[in-house]
């Protein structure tokens, strides 16, 4: 099941069974703490620190980045998820922790839900819709509101 993700081969599926058995079996913020990925913060009194991950198996951690560097090559929601975080302003090791992080937890819900790999269509209708939208979906929000900008295109169209 793990390996019809693209970017996963024998060595991180056979790390991920071995070296985290919970992996199905917990949530998405669980499962990224166990395997060192939760971003955790250094704050004390009124000083923000900064955010970092650490601790959790380093094993998994070291698999899971080579994994990832592969993933951001061949799975386009990796891929995807990488260069919208570049185009932010994320730093490239940031961004692959991020994709770390996702491709993790898209690993972790597959094995909870019993399914493969299924490659989503990718749409570029949300990028034609008008110029301001591309700014406002590089945050993050409004999505509801461009998913019902496409349907209302495509009704019309």
């Amino acid at each position: 099941m793990l390996r019809s993700v693209p970017g996963v081969g024998k060595v991180l599926s056979s790390t991920l069974l071995a070296h985290l058995p919970e992996l199905g079996a917990l949530n998405r913020k669980q499962i990224a703490a166990l395997a060192g990925l939760a971003p955790f913060n250094r704050d004390s009194g009124t000083l923000r620190g900064s955010r970092c991950i650490w601790g959790g198996r380093a094993q998994v951690r070291h698999v899971l980045y080579m994994a990832t560097v592969a993933g951001v090559r061949s799975n386009p929601v990796i891929k995807n998820f990488y260069t919208q975080l570049r185009a932010r302003g994320k730093y490239p090791k940031s961004a692959l922790t991020a994709c770390m992080r996702k491709l993790l937890v898209i690993l972790n819900a597959m094995l909870h839900n019993k399914t493969h790999w299924q490659t989503p269509a990718l749409t570029s209708s949300t990028s034609s819709l008008s110029p301001f939208l591309g700014a406002v979906s590089e945050h993050g929000c409004c999505q509801k509101w461009i998913a019902t900008l496409v349907t209302l295109r495509t009704t019309l169209a």
